[in-house]
């Protein structure tokens, strides 16, 4: 099986310059929000990348490829943690970078943006592991 990866690692790098940006400037000026905004669409966009290659990825263990697509996103994580490609541990901190997305998605106030910027350097590390593991169980993998 092919598994492009090349998105995913481009989506990451983004988000990590985009964090950069965003730590380089004072909290009260505008070059913040937006560089906050950023972030936090670049974390929603590497968030669904994720489960979208993690769907793609988990269809090869199954004999219903379909079903997967049906699968809910706690549902996708736990098959990733179940066939090794997370850990149990990791599947527990998806499950609130999951949560904290549909918290963003719902209320745009910086509250939760400000609680979304805590979680990403966590989050970063395990996409970049994610990625990683995609590399590495998938022999056939290509870039994009």
């Amino acid at each position: 099986m092919i598994l492009r990866t090349g998105h995913l690692a481009r989506c990451i790098r983004t988000l990590e310059m985009s964090l950069a940006m965003l730590r380089s400037v004072r909290p009260e000026t505008v070059e913040y929000e937006i560089f906050r905004n950023a972030v936090v669409k670049g974390f929603e966009l590497t968030l669904e990348m994720s489960v979208k290659l993690l769907r793609k990825a988990l269809k090869s263990y199954t004999g219903a490829p379909r079903e997967v697509d049906a699968w809910t996103f706690k549902d996708t994580l736990r098959y990733a943690g179940k066939h090794g490609l997370m850990t149990t541990d990791a599947v527990e901190r998806w499950f609130k970078y999951r949560d904290n997305r549909n918290n963003t998605a719902h209320d745009y106030g910086a509250g939760f943006a400000e609680e979304t910027l805590v979680l990403l350097p966590g989050f970063i590390d395990d996409a970049v592991s994610l990625e990683a593991a995609f590399r590495e169980r998938f022999s056939s993998y290509a870039p994009d």
